[in-house]
């Protein structure tokens, strides 16, 4: 985050809920896709990871643990079997702006190297096979903003390293105004999560997302607690355009994953030191 961003509710005094509003559980199919795209470009083995933005760390755990057996807990925490049985298929290095977010991914995937820091600026001076950004990749609200943490990437990245990131909306798929709410009844309190989705501006690249938070007290009382969440839209050609000029040669895998139908895609970017070297002789040239 930047100096002037404010974090989230979410992800800083209610990160102790993000598995009862998000659990590792309802990620199983996505990561499918993310290991396929994984095996794709770079084939077989195990492979340094870093991932960008991980907040709770839903989706690396099955991209971690593929055999995970989705046991459903009301903590961050994964029981099933395999984490005492399996290790994990990859070496993983983490970045969050949060703390607390941070906390709940090691809870889940204990392997795993972290650091506080902001995906547009963020420098470890480490190679990695692969850079992932789950829909981290929402939060950037500008072209610039994603220019800088496509730099991120491509610093992070050796020779013939893949960039896989999963915007959640792109311009040509948004539906429009969409609400999703949740019970939780086993755990106490008694909580109710509601999103209510929608664009305020066509005319922008923005969207506003409002979360309401009801907490049922033992008394009967509900207390309701609201968190706004703005985040970023581009059309689809925006984001290939921007990996082009970044170094990377772009693509979109298919990415089926949304429960209202939309299409979805995978962005794939690979990093070759001779395209890095053109880009270079460019900005040179400019």
């Amino acid at each position: 985050m930047g100096a002037g961003d404010k974090m989230n509710r979410m992800y800083d005094e209610f990160a102790h809920l993000w598995p009862l509003i998000s659990h590792h559980s309802d990620y199983e199919m996505e990561a499918v896709h993310w290991r396929n795209a994984l095996t794709s470009e770079l084939g077989q083995g195990r492979l340094r990871i870093l991932e960008l933005g991980v907040g709770g760390g839903n989706n690396l755990h099955h991209i971690l643990y593929p055999n995970c057996d989705d046991s459903l807990s009301a903590d961050a925490a994964c029981h099933g079997e395999h984490m005492r049985r399996d290790l994990p298929a990859h070496d993983v290095t983490v970045v969050d702006p949060s703390a607390k977010m941070l906390a709940n991914c090691k809870r889940l995937n204990p392997t795993v190297a972290q650091h506080i820091g902001d995906m547009r600026t963020v420098r470890l001076y480490e190679k990695f096979d692969a850079v992932l950004i789950h829909d981290a990749v929402c939060h950037l609200m500008s072209e610039d903003d994603i220019g800088a943490t496509l730099a991120t990437a491509r610093e992070h990245l050796r020779d013939g390293g893949v960039l896989i990131m999963a915007p959640d909306w792109y311009t040509e798929t948004y539906p429009g105004t969409q609400l999703d709410a949740g019970i939780r009844r086993d755990v106490t309190p008694e909580f109710v999560s509601i999103e209510f989705d929608h664009d305020p501006d066509p005319d922008d690249n923005m969207l506003e997302s409002v979360f309401v938070y009801i907490f049922k007290g033992a008394d009967g009382s509900a207390r309701v607690e609201i968190d706004r969440h703005i985040t970023g839209i581009f059309p689809l050609s925006t984001w290939l355009a921007l990996m082009e000029a970044a170094g990377f040669r772009a693509k979109t895998l298919p990415y089926p994953v949304h429960e209202d139908g939309r299409d979805g895609w995978l962005l794939v970017g690979k990093l070759n030191a001779s395209d890095d070297a053109r880009l270079r002789d460019r900005v040179t040239a400019q």
